[in-house]
């Protein structure tokens, strides 16, 4: 078959690889009919995630279509339409029995495109296949599903459910691609007082108004932690939630959130950032970070099927599958030409 190759930092390629077999009795081959890039496929291609060793095949979201199951696979069959989730679940180690599927000690978490060959490819071989696939209503179409993979469970779960959003708060977003702008959407549903985004590209200020955003702060020109001192009658934002992966944004959400509030970490983070405790130790915050675990795919699956998160609107640039080194170009270049999520077909 064909797939996507990482080949060591800054270099992929599209290359004949063997056809996945099944492995365990757990598993499952998926031909992929629809997947797309990730911001944490770029981090790999920047070298940040040494895990990643060359030869992998890259990617770790896909909707496709069953072609085999192994022997103890009971609720997925060949034929069956399914989202492939970002996270394996091997449903028994004590993480798994906690819902933290991200850290599954049975030889699941995040696996594809890491730990194993993934989902930039025309086939797939999933570990856990009861767990870690979802079989799609036949209403909805590949795209809308394809943003419950990844993005849409983390931003839920890191950005909005660990930051705690409530009705009425303010919450600052900083970072304004895929992974920000399905925190916008996703916050909406805990009617916040307002969302704040903050970001650098003009494109994606306007894209973040158009998901919701009640004011969009561009740092090259206006002072966020002064726009937000205004809104907030100086008291900074009860929620701000990092979707960049950069120390100075980190720093920044740091600055802007205020005392007794959450910071919610969603970035994948190459190089260090600075805690400044010598500020920070009095101001009663509550720091999370995290995996995203993927406990709340069924339940945004439901959202996404009753029309509550319009997730295909994330789609910007369609490509064949066969043209994912073209797609990867678009991606690095977001700010450039508007790309939020590309999607590749079969």
């Amino acid at each position: 078959m064909k797939a996507l190759r990482y080949n060591g930092p800054g270099e992929v390629s599209w290359d004949d690889v063997p056809d996945p077999v099944l492995v365990e009795d757990t598993d499952a081959i998926v031909g992929v009919d629809t997947t797309t890039i990730c911001g944490t496929d770029l981090h790999i291609l920047a070298g940040d995630l040494p895990s990643v060793v060359a030869g992998r095949v890259l990617g770790h979201e896909a909707v496709g279509t069953v072609e085999a199951v192994g022997s103890a696979v009971t609720t997925i069959t060949p034929g069956t339409r399914v989202l492939v989730s970002c996270i394996s679940a091997c449903a028994r180690c004590r993480f798994c029995r906690e819902r933290r599927y991200g850290q599954c000690l049975g030889g699941g978490g995040w696996i594809l495109g890491n730990k194993i060959d993934g989902t930039q490819a025309e086939y797939v071989r999933v570990p856990f296949a009861d767990t870690s696939l979802y079989p799609i209503p036949t209403v909805l179409d590949d795209e809308a599903v394809l943003m419950l993979s990844d993005i849409l469970p983390t931003s839920y779960e890191l950005g909005v459910v660990n930051g705690a959003v409530r009705p009425g708060d303010t919450v600052v977003v900083v970072g304004a691609g895929p992974i920000g702008l399905a925190t916008v959407l996703t916050a909406r549903l805990y009617s916040p007082g307002r969302v704040v985004v903050v970001d650098r590209s003009d494109a994606r200020l306007t894209a973040a108004r158009q998901f919701g955003a009640d004011v969009a702060i561009n740092p090259d020109t206006d002072d966020p932690a002064e726009l937000v001192g205004v809104l907030t009658d100086d008291l900074g934002a009860d929620v701000t939630i990092e979707a960049v992966g950069l120390p100075e944004t980190f720093e920044m959400c740091a600055r802007l959130v205020r005392p007794g509030g959450h910071l919610a970490n969603i970035g994948v983070h190459g190089r260090p950032a600075t805690l400044h405790l010598e500020e920070l130790w009095s101001r009663d915050l509550t720091l999370t970070t995290g995996l995203v675990d993927t406990w709340s795919t069924p339940t945004l699956l439901r959202l996404v099927r009753s029309g509550q998160l319009p997730t295909d609107r994330l789609a910007t640039h369609r490509f064949e599958l066969t043209e994912l080194t073209d797609a990867y170009d678009t991606f690095a270049h977001a700010g450039d030409n508007g790309a939020l999520k590309v999607v590749l077909h079969k």
